[in-house]
């Protein structure tokens, strides 16, 4: 069983991904209290409902969508996570775990393609990330920064130095906090200092931006 937030069709709107139609399979609780959330009313796993996994593979085959997202919350929290994830790939969905990066990822099926966020101290959660998920990295994973200011655009430079070159994992994404970093600045910034990341701005922010949640 599985506490589950929502599940719902919308369009992706981060990571390469970013455009297609894709079923969000949001599960509750996380682990994290980053200061800039979205959705905080997936914090915590009582808030979701007891689903069993051919439950959530039937609402989810009923969009008749073969992208699919599991997200949060944190969805690695949740020990039978991997198993509703190959049970998904298995159906030939293509999915996606986006993650906050606190969590082992050596139990998700490399077939998936892992979105893992690397924490900033903007986000008062910078010393969260699990290290060891480096050396499991693969190339079709992505790293992604959301950033609140200018300081967290030069730290994540510095974690890239650190810790990304000689990775296979080559696509890298930085995300503004648009409400304290403008797009704008950060473009700037990663042409200046010509940083081989991919600016992301959230779509469904820019589409729907009186919606919380379903979007």
């Amino acid at each position: 069983m599985l506490s589950l937030s929502e599940i719902f069709c919308s369009l992706q709107g981060e990571s390469t991904f970013v455009g297609l139609p894709c079923v969000f399979v949001r599960l509750a609780g996380c682990n994290l209290d980053c200061g800039y959330c979205d959705t905080g009313y997936a914090r915590h796993e009582s808030a979701g409902e007891k689903v069993s996994i051919p439950e959530i593979i039937d609402r989810v085959s009923s969009y008749r969508v073969t992208l699919v997202e599991l997200t949060g919350g944190e969805p690695l929290l949740q020990p039978d996570t991997p198993e509703l994830i190959r049970s998904l790939l298995d159906l030939d969905c293509t999915v996606l775990v986006e993650t906050n990066g606190s969590q082992d990822i050596s139990p998700v099926d490399i077939r998936a393609h892992l979105i893992v966020d690397v924490k900033t101290p903007g986000s008062g959660m910078a010393e969260s990330f699990y290290l060891p998920n480096l050396s499991l990295l693969q190339s079709h994973h992505q790293i992604k920064f959301v950033l609140v200011d200018e300081a967290d655009f030069f730290w994540s430079l510095d974690f890239i130095k650190q810790h990304l070159l000689q990775l296979q994992c080559k696509e890298i994404i930085f995300s503004p906090v648009v409400a304290s970093f403008k797009p704008a600045v950060l473009a700037e910034l990663i042409l200046k200092h010509k940083v081989q990341a991919r600016l992301q701005l959230q779509l469904h922010t820019l589409l729907w931006p009186d919606c919380d949640r379903g979007r």
